[in-house]
């Protein structure tokens, strides 16, 4: 062997060494790495451990959303608290997770628990329920009326809630809603009054209803399409008061005076009781001994006259009084006069007006004509327009030929529509017989008499003073222009405008 054996022998096992040493620092190297990644997957699976109920609690949360959203179920409060009571256990979790599995059970039993009893609930109400609602067709402005609710429970199981009846706005309800119990495939019918506060067509559409489940943690509202319709007329008892004072002769309890008539009627009405005033040659001596009662013949007279009601629907009639438009207030005046006249014989028509032309009805006579003026005119309100009375009277040149008694019942406040009224009044006195309605405004009137002594208030009584001179002097080129004038408070005048009606009969200026 050379010299050169023991120097590569030995460069070889340097380089064993040296190999050998990476080799272990590199296996050492490996095994700290491995020793980390498990410290850490071990860290991570705690951390996933300690946020599991969290999850839990996301996943019992979601399908109460979801259930809400599609089948308008919601947890009640009773159910609302056991979730905060896992809630709590869920935070308690975080710090004590050998508390995790219990409240893994618990958790488990409360979903088994709460979804059979939502779906019992969701069972007996899902097509089982049924409503009939039985309501008056037609009614009077500030007259209650009464509403009959059904429903109907065809599931086996008795359902507990509440539920409520549709309200249209302008009523009150009385009450709003009523406590619920079905039993099973049984029926319940609720009573409630409901008051009319404003005029008009109104509908009904559907039924509320909610639910509470047999172990009251859900709470489902239904809402079952049921429509009725109902018409709001103005009040007519004050019709049937007329009818039942004027046949006992005490008319004058409401304002109505009696006008003796120039000339003598010739037909024959009926009898009546005698009074103070009456003509002694009208005693029927036959009744009176028959009833031991004085008695007389009362007569009416022979001619059909016309009358034409021009209501304004403008913005001069949006005020209020009372909780009534102005409108509200002419529209029943107008009636009454309506049925006064049709009551002596004359036919009677209606036009309502603002911008444009609302409603017509022709003069007719007869006791159906005032159901068409009823029905023409529970429906019209005030608008916030210029009312067009250029159109409403050459309307009424064009479909009412004959002369009649064209009643305007308006309201004036400035020179526009104040002008505007007095011409159109005096162009037609040669065709027809005019009468201007014209209403008085109570804050206006109030301001003017009773200032209370500070200057804004004087001030005001003088602006309200200046108006009322302006409005006296309208009424009076009015009148002298031969337009015939009922000035009242939207309130007072029924009373005022019959009276003016009756003096025209009496006079026979038509």
């Amino acid at each position: 062997m050379s010299r050169s054996s023991p120097v590569v022998l030995g460069s070889i096992s340097r380089d064993i060494e040296l190999r050998g040493d990476a080799h272990w620092g590199t296996m050492t190297a490996m095994n700290d790495a491995i020793s980390q990644l498990n410290g850490r997957v071990t860290g991570d699976q705690i951390e996933a451990f300690a946020e599991l109920p969290w999850l839990l609690l996301a996943l019992i949360a979601a399908p109460l959303v979801v259930v809400a959203w599609r089948f308008r179920t919601f947890p009640t409060l009773g159910w609302i608290g056991v979730l905060s009571v896992v809630l709590v256990g869920s935070v308690a979790a975080v710090f004590h997770q050998q508390l995790f599995f219990l409240l893994l059970i618990i958790d488990w039993l409360l979903v088994i628990i709460a979804s059979l009893d939502f779906l019992a609930l969701y069972l007996a109400t899902n097509r089982g329920i049924t409503a009939s609602r039985e309501i008056p067709k037609t009614c009077s402005q500030g007259v209650a009326i009464e509403s009959l609710l059904t429903i109907e429970n065809r599931a086996t199981l008795t359902l507990l809630g509440e539920v409520r009846d549709d309200t249209p706005d302008g009523f009150v309800a009385q009450p709003n809603q009523h406590a619920l119990r079905l039993p099973p495939t049984g029926r319940v019918t609720f009573r409630r009054k409901l008051t009319p506060s404003q005029r008009g067509a109104f509908r009904l559409e559907y039924v509320t209803l909610r639910f509470f489940s047999p172990l009251r943690l859900w709470k489902r509202y239904c809402q079952l399409p049921l429509e009725s319709s109902v018409n709001v007329y103005p009040d007519m008892k004050q019709l049937g008061d007329y009818a039942i004072l004027a046949r006992t002769n005490r008319l004058s309890l409401i304002g109505v005076r009696r006008t003796r008539r120039i000339g003598q009627d010739s037909d024959f009405e009926r009898l009546r009781d005698y009074s103070r005033d009456d003509n002694f040659r009208h005693i029927d001596w036959r009744s009176t001994a028959r009833r031991n009662k004085l008695t007389v013949r009362q007569f009416q007279s022979d001619q059909s006259q016309r009358v034409v009601f021009l209501l304004d629907c403008g913005r001069m009639m949006t005020g209020t009084r009372d909780g009534f438009t102005l409108l509200d207030h002419a529209l029943n005046a107008c009636l009454m006069m309506a049925y006064v006249a049709l009551h002596q014989g004359d036919a009677v028509g209606m036009l309502c007006f603002s911008d444009s032309i609302h409603a017509y009805i022709p003069p007719r006579g007869g006791r159906s004509q005032m159901n068409r003026l009823l029905h023409a005119g529970f429906d019209q309100f005030p608008r916030m327009v210029e009312s067009r009375y250029d159109q409403a009277f050459l309307y009424l040149q064009n479909h009412c030929k004959r002369r009649s008694l064209v009643v305007l019942t308006t309201n004036v406040i400035d020179e526009v529509n104040g002008g505007a009224v007095t011409d159109y009044l005096v162009n037609i006195n040669g065709q027809h017989l005019p009468m201007g309605v014209l209403l008085r405004d109570r804050t206006i009137f109030e301001a003017a008499d009773h200032p209370d002594g500070s200057d804004l208030n004087l001030y005001r009584a003088a602006a309200a003073a200046d108006i009322l001179v302006w409005r006296d002097q309208v009424l009076k080129d009015l009148e002298h222009r031969g337009v015939l004038l009922v000035d009242s408070f939207p309130d007072e005048l029924t009373a005022p405008l019959v009276n003016q009606y009756l003096e025209v009969k009496a006079k026979h200026l038509l």
